[in-house]
């Protein structure tokens, strides 16, 4: 598995010294020292006390990520990857060690198969995020006004033609942009990805111990929080199980 812990040390240690400041630099050098010497619950000590005085960046992340998996603690590092990769989604040693803490886990659970139309429009509307979306409807927009102008300043009759095809098709850009960018939104306020901290937790049919037992989890998983009532929080699993978990069994992203 790869660490890259070294490489951090000498290669990030001069912008930690720019963002968050001699302390912390200080604590991410002694992070680093403890998990070099195998002093594992060490460096997840200093590790944590950085992301206390609020700094978050995805080594620490990452490297909490190795030092938990290390610590043969699959859920936390699972959990700490997980962190790493939403503020580097394309960080290929947060990908692959990632997908080393997953093979650890029991739970071997099948996504809901898709269509191929559905994977075609996914591609597409996950190529951006909403905020990229947006502004691709904003840049359009110029080009659907300054095509437009054109069209009614022109004289010749196939460049009037071409101005307002552009124009018309900008518009029609417009509005798909628009459409997705409001649908990704959605989307983004409405994910609650979680990853279960306990060894083994029972999934129940309703919000209560009472309730019938419907299956269990193990460590390591990653669900989708749908709902809070009390101590429970209602879960989704990618292949469509939903269920009621006792809230201290999950840690939310």
């Amino acid at each position: 598995m790869k660490t890259k812990i070294t490489y951090l040390l000498f290669v990030l240690i001069s912008s930690f010294s720019f963002v968050f400041g001699q302390e912390n630099t200080t604590a991410f050098e002694a992070a680093n020292k403890a998990y070099n010497d195998g002093n594992f619950p060490e460096a997840i000590t200093q590790y944590k006390a950085i992301l206390k005085t609020g700094k978050h960046s995805a080594a620490i992340y990452y490297n909490l990520g190795n030092a938990y998996y290390k610590s043969n603690e699959i859920g936390s590092s699972i959990y700490y990857f997980e962190k790493a990769l939403q503020l580097s989604p394309n960080d290929e040693d947060i990908i692959n060690n990632l997908a080393f803490a997953k093979n650890m886990t029991i739970d071997a659970i099948e996504p809901l198969p898709k269509t191929q139309l559905s994977k075609f429009v996914n591609r597409i509307t996950n190529t951006f995020t909403y905020n990229q979306w947006a502004w691709m409807a904003i840049i359009f927009g110029f080009l659907c006004v300054i095509s437009f102008l054109l069209y009614q300043f022109s004289y010749e009759t196939l460049k009037k033609r071409i101005y307002f095809l552009i124009s018309f098709i900008a518009f029609l850009f417009i509005l798909g942009s628009v459409a997705i960018a409001y649908q990704q939104y959605g989307k983004a306020q409405a994910d609650r990805p979680a990853i279960v901290f306990a060894k083994e937790t029972a999934v129940k049919a309703e919000p209560n111990l009472r309730s019938d037992e419907v299956f269990v989890l193990h460590e390591g998983t990653k669900v989708q929080v749908l709902d809070t009532v009390d101590n429970w929080k209602k879960i989704q699993l990618i292949d469509g199980k939903i269920g009621w978990i006792i809230a201290e069994d999950v840690n939310e992203l």
